[in-house]
């Protein structure tokens, strides 16, 4: 086919130069092969290196497009990613607020975040305390065939320790509890903990749909004594000088024992006259000292503005909480929100970059109706206290803060204030780190105890008690290590006719 090309070609040639002998042939067809030359690059150029560099120049933000927007006007809009309806590279900065404010209402609006802390130490469990657990584990089953329960339950409780996010172990214990210690509620926890901890396990899952119900039924027993005994309380007269008394030592006991789980060394007859007085402690720490002064401010915002204010609990009440439990302390940081990461023991709260946001998820699910019309009020008061210690909006007082707000819900329900005790500490502690491992159930315990201790006390106070000698006053060791014990100050009426009849 190439030499029949060749033939043809010449012999058009040699026509030409007979036809035409006073042109340079062979010059012309050179100029004829530069030209279609030329034009077949101009045409890859046009067709396919130009778009393929619009791709590439398309893709920087706007303002990267707005600076090189004279190279590019000659080129049409149909090839720049843009929304629909902008027609041109350039933009104003109305513009431009326009469109970004488009994309985020595209992007999903409830972002849904976690109240739980990451696994992260379940990965930092060695390969050797692995398998020393699962040794321990099997030597409690066969404890249990042996009927030594009571070896079985603290090889239990040792296999839990060395490996504490081992689902088999906590199913096992589980059950051990359930059938031999008729311990439900602990049951149950176990149960919730190793579902947080691998959420697809079958006996876990058919274990917890079975008691799920029955500890319902109990927390809800537990729910309507703590109603009656409400309902007790609100028998007793507002003019009862005995319960009128209880509230007053109780403003100063809230006082006392908040601080102390702070870590706060003045007792309770160093707060109370700080408070009545205005007057320092001669060797006592300047900033404990503060601290009382601090929550005694917030105590009476809370008392004396946001109780019985109609509404929904803002923002801004938070800060103003926080403002006066900080004020005298670090009054900079007080009603700020925190800009750097802090350290809870081994519990890291969110980054800063993200307090704004899980502060205002809270606030929307603190004040919807839809959200929170099933919760009993100690249910509400309790999960709130804990999604705000999770965030840790501030750099410090949200301890402090927290059981405020949590005292506020109380309130606005009917409830009196409840105090968490020093001696209480280790405990509540404890309930906090449940609640980071997905089971809330024992924070919402532990309050409900709180709660209907608080109303036993009152009920009890309320009624004079009778003895013999003269009029005494009795002050609790504020040192007692009882978790049961109540400190107070407590004034004993004497009959004096039974003096006398004696």
């Amino acid at each position: 086919m190439t030499l029949f090309y060749r033939i043809i070609f010449r012999r058009s040639f040699h026509r030409l130069a007979q036809c035409c002998p006073s042109i340079d042939v062979r010059q012309s067809l050179t100029t004829l092969c530069l030209f279609l030359l030329l034009s077949f690059t101009t045409t890859i150029i046009v067709n396919i290196l130009i778009p393929h560099l619009l791709i590439k120049v398309s893709s920087p933000p706007f303002s990267s497009i707005s600076s090189s927007s004279s190279s590019l006007s000659l080129l049409t809009s149909r090839h720049v990613f843009f929304p629909a309806g902008v027609t041109s590279v350039q933009c104003s900065s109305a513009k431009k607020n326009e469109l970004q404010a488009q994309h985020r209402q595209r992007e999903p609006s409830n972002t849904e975040r976690k109240y739980t802390k990451d696994q992260i130490k379940e990965k930092n469990v060695s390969s050797d305390l692995r398998q020393e657990a699962e040794t321990a584990l099997h030597l409690a089953l066969r404890l249990i065939v042996e009927n030594k329960f009571e070896k079985a339950r603290k090889v239990f409780e040792h296999a839990l320790t060395l490996d504490p996010y081992n689902s088999e172990i906590l199913v096992e214990y589980g059950q051990f509890l359930e059938y031999h210690h008729k311990d439900l509620i602990h049951a149950d926890s176990l149960y919730t903990r190793a579902l947080f901890n691998q959420p697809t396990n079958p006996r876990a899952l058919e274990l917890k749909k079975r008691t799920l119900p029955l500890v319902e039924e109990i927390d809800q027993k537990h729910f309507t004594f703590i109603d009656n005994l409400l309902q007790e309380l609100y028998r007793i007269p507002d003019t009862n000088p005995y319960l009128r008394r209880a509230k007053r030592d109780a403003y100063y006991l809230h006082i006392y024992h908040s601080n102390a789980i702070e870590g706060n060394t003045l007792n309770l007859r160093e707060t109370r006259h700080i408070v009545e007085t205005r007057m320092a402690i001669g060797g006592k720490s300047l900033i404990e000292q503060q601290e009382v002064l601090g929550l005694d401010l917030a105590l009476q915002y809370v008392n004396c503005t946001l109780v019985n204010r109609l509404g929904s609990i803002k923002r801004e009440d938070i800060f103003e909480i926080h403002r006066r439990v900080l004020g005298f302390v670090d009054p900079v940081q007080a009603g700020q929100l925190r800009e750097h990461q802090v350290y809870v023991g081994s519990f890291v709260p969110p980054a800063a970059s993200e307090v704004d946001g899980y502060l205002e998820d809270f606030l929307v699910w603190l004040n919807s109706l839809e959200d929170t019309r099933d919760l009993h009020a100690i249910e509400l008061a309790a999960i709130a206290h804990y999604k705000f210690v999770y965030i840790h909006p501030f750099i410090d007082g949200n301890g402090r803060t927290g059981r405020l707000l949590m005292n506020l819900i109380l309130m606005r329900s009917g409830f009196p204030p409840v105090i968490i005790k020093k001696t209480e500490r280790l405990t509540y502690y404890a309930c906090l780190d449940q609640a980071n491992d997905g089971d809330l159930r024992p924070l919402i315990r532990f309050i409900a105890r709180c709660t209907e201790r608080t109303l036993t006390e009152f009920i009890q106070q309320s009624q004079p008690t009778k003895t013999t000698g003269q009029e005494l006053s009795l002050t609790d060791n504020d040192d007692d290590t009882d978790e049961n014990s109540f400190i107070d100050e407590r004034v004993i009426t004497i009959d004096r006719n039974l003096k006398e009849e004696q």
